[in-house]
């Protein structure tokens, strides 16, 4: 066999099992605040290099499951290190409706709960040796969208929010200057959970705060929009929506090259 040849199919051989092994990486996290024991996946892409911005991901009110992961991984793969964290601890993780309110309503008990386990997982993401601390940002859905919103009017130093189908209204409104962070809501026009007094009243404290802050309202959508397992829990609430989700994630893509230039 021609000696060139031979060379050239080794190279090729090389190249695709480099290709192959260039790919995006999940590392399980076990991590605590205070006495809770939580669990996290972060997902990177071996093939860059370099430090990138880390993302957080705050699931659903479902618990720390496939979804809130998979962003992670859809995150890993667009250039960014996605973490998906835990606000509920180890195992809290259900596809009941009532067993996802009784987990929602332990972690909210105390307020002062979900601020230390976002900023316990926060500190996990930076630590992370392909983060570039300095440039953050967290996404959520559903409970999780409530949760980063809820971040973004304390202050918290972060340089983008994303909230999809997340609950809008709060006793506890940003004060004028106090949101560091660009603010994105995406949220549907159909969800009983978030109607459009919420999105009025969220617009108008973005602009008495001075936030720099975009809402798109998807026409006929309802809440879930994300999640393709969102019509699976029963509740008519609940409905996947592939054109939403595919639009809220370029929306949220494009934000993420604006303040991460």
């Amino acid at each position: 066999m021609n000696r060139t040849y031979i060379v050239a199919v080794m190279a090729a051989m090389l190249f695709v099992a480099s290709a192959a092994a260039a790919e995006v990486q999940t590392r399980e996290i076990e991590y605590k605040e205070g006495e809770a024991v939580l669990q996290g996946l972060i997902a990177w892409d071996d093939a860059s290099k370099g430090l990138r911005p880390g993302v957080l991901v705050v699931h659903e009110w479902w618990g720390h499951n496939e979804h809130a992961r998979y962003q992670a991984k859809r995150l890993a793969e667009a250039g960014y290190v996605g973490f998906a964290l835990d606000m509920y601890g180890k195992g809290k993780v259900t596809t009941h409706p009532k067993d996802a309110q009784g987990f929602m309503t332990e972690v909210k008990k105390d307020p002062a709960v979900i601020p230390a386990r976002f900023h316990a997982a926060l500190e996990q993401l930076k630590q992370d040796p392909h983060v570039s601390a300095d440039h953050i940002a967290a996404i959520g859905y559903c409970f999780g969208g409530a949760v980063v919103l809820g971040e973004a009017r304390s202050g918290a130093d972060l340089d983008a929010v994303v909230t999809f189908h997340g609950a809008l209204a709060t006793k506890s409104p940003a004060k004028p200057g106090t949101i560091r962070a660009r603010v994105l809501v995406l949220t549907g026009a159909a969800d009983p959970f978030v109607p459009k007094e919420q999105v009025e009243a969220l617009t108008q404290e973005m602009k008495a705060a001075g936030a720099k802050f975009q809402v798109i309202t998807y026409p006929g959508v309802k809440h879930g929009f994300t999640n393709p397992d969102a019509g699976k829990a029963g509740m008519d609430a609940l409905e996947y929506n592939a054109e939403a989700d595919k639009m809220s994630w370029a929306a949220m893509l494009e934000l993420f090259k604006e303040v991460f230039r």
